[in-house]
């Protein structure tokens, strides 16, 4: 049960520290007020307005702003997972330290050994039982 409970543990661990490290983009397109692609890890798809926006023959037209609009999300993961113990504060070590300190015993398995000596004798009896509960042999 404990090398079960250990091995869970460890893989949620490791997966934790996988999570905390990756980082990805969402980017999305948008048309107007209509959402028109999502796109993970690469550059989401246009819906084709801007080519039609874009006009070579003449220079007299008023360039007309575009109702498209892209929306990139980035989330950034953790780049500094090592944190030395000489960066904390004294009041934060004493507090790791004692905190260490005063639970470990808690956690780990001591084997209780009962001594018993080869050269042993019984206690003394302080109260006879028979007289006690008054049951006597006829």
């Amino acid at each position: 049960m404990k090398n079960i409970f250990q091995k869970i543990s460890s893989l949620l661990l490791a997966s934790l520290v996988l999570i905390s490290t990756f980082s990805f983009t969402v980017e999305k397109h948008y048309c107007g007020r209509f959402l028109v692609d999502v796109a993970v890890y690469s550059k989401a798809k246009d819906c084709g307005m801007d080519m039609m926006n874009h006009d070579d023959s003449s220079d007299d037209h008023v360039k007309k702003k575009s109702c498209c609009k892209d929306e990139i999300i980035v989330l950034e993961g953790q780049d500094e997972l090592k944190v030395s113990f000489d960066q904390l504060e004294f009041s934060d070590q004493l507090f790791i330290t004692s905190f260490f300190y005063s639970f470990a015993d808690l956690f780990l398995l001591q084997k209780e050994k009962a001594f018993i000596p080869k050269e042993y004798s019984p206690p003394e009896r302080y109260k006879d039982i028979q007289i006690l509960f008054e049951t006597f042999l006829i």
